[in-house]
């Protein structure tokens, strides 16, 4: 399984609903992107139903990351209930996504 990518014109669709979505901004040709895509579709498969996960590439999207002061990648934010509420710059053990899950989750 792999996450599916959105852009700009997706992102409000994916982003504008009850619950918890998780998008992680980065770019096929960044090397902590590709090693954390394992752990985002680990998390994705684990809260199935409680969570949406996406991806946006920044080179493809540049407005979103513009939109949202993406300055490094891998960059996450969580949105709950279409309002972006945390971020994580970089790339982080698997602990700390589920740390921030855990606030939404339930």
């Amino acid at each position: 399984m792999s996450l599916q990518r959105i852009d700009g014109a997706s992102f409000q669709n994916a982003t504008k609903q009850d619950g918890v979505t998780l998008v992680e901004f980065g770019a096929s040709w960044c090397p902590p992107c590709k090693a954390l895509l394992p752990i985002l579709e680990e998390l994705s498969q684990e809260e199935a139903g409680r969570l949406d996960v996406y991806q946006v590439d920044c080179d493809e999207s540049p407005e979103l990351a513009a939109q949202f002061g993406i300055m490094s990648m891998p960059t996450v934010i969580m949105f709950h209930n279409g309002e972006p509420t945390d971020k994580l710059i970089g790339l982080r053990p698997k602990s700390a996504y589920q740390a921030v899950l855990a606030r939404y989750v339930s």
